[in-house]
């Protein structure tokens, strides 16, 4: 089983890899390609979006403040390149951040810089797989995105949408890593201790992860109604 979240500093490696991934899906592919979970969108949009998300991350994380948003904002040069460009803002930002220093974020775990290293790992690692990369996610990184969900965004869930109805704990297992997360009801739900014959949820975990973010892909091992119900109920901005 993995211990989540990781350090701050070792979620660079694997950003690093995963931007490198992304930029070369923007690079190879066709940027007209219809992106299917996100509607409407296509492969530019999406490159385009992220590369915003990352620009206005990093001054997050620069700053220590709350910065308005502009993901919408169009490249001013060809699109990989100033993708490539924008993650490398990021990642010279990070890399220059004290994690423990205080830092406005949107999550429901402590306001440190640490949350934004975590952050940008999850929201690469989603869009890619939405771009129709072949890259392949560490499960141990795809378990640590699951714990982020249902640790630092369900928290928080009534900032974007109603509470979730459920009417018993929700045990989720990811069958490749061995990590298991239980989630009882509240309001907000959270996590608490495992319980016995309750519903249940099981996958791999990167198949978890796409699924709490509403993607499409294969589908988990549900049993028990609260299963049900969690997983329609959305739990991420």
């Amino acid at each position: 089983m993995t211990t989540m979240p990781f350090p701050a500093r070792e979620y660079l490696p694997v950003l690093r890899e995963l931007t490198g991934a992304f930029a070369e899906r923007l690079r190879t592919g066709d940027p007209a390609a219809k992106v299917p979970d996100c509607a409407g969108w296509t492969l530019a949009a999406l490159g385009t979006h992220l590369g915003n998300v990352h620009r206005w991350a990093a001054t997050v994380v620069t700053t220590g403040e709350a910065r308005p948003q502009d993901f919408e904002r169009q490249p001013d040069a060809e699109l990989a390149p100033w993708y490539a460009e924008s993650a490398g803002i990021l990642l010279d930002a990070l890399a220059e951040a004290v994690p423990e220093d205080r830092c406005w974020h949107f999550g429901g775990t402590g306001k440190t810089k640490a949350f934004w290293f975590r952050r940008q790992v999850h929201e690469t690692a989603v869009h890619l797989a939405d771009s129709g990369s072949g890259h392949v996610l560490d499960p141990a990184v795809a378990a640590d995105g699951v714990d982020e969900v249902l640790g630092a965004m369900l928290p928080r869930v009534t900032r974007w949408h109603a509470v979730p109805q459920l009417s018993g704990p929700v045990t989720l297992r990811a069958t490749d890593t061995g990590d298991v997360w239980t989630v009882h009801p509240g309001e907000p739900p959270a996590l608490g201790p495992a319980v016995p014959d309750g519903a249940t949820v099981e996958a791999p975990a990167r198949d978890l992860l796409l699924r709490l973010w509403k993607r499409t892909g294969p589908d988990p091992r549900i049993t028990g109604e609260a299963a049900e119900a969690l997983l329609a109920a959305p739990l991420t901005p």
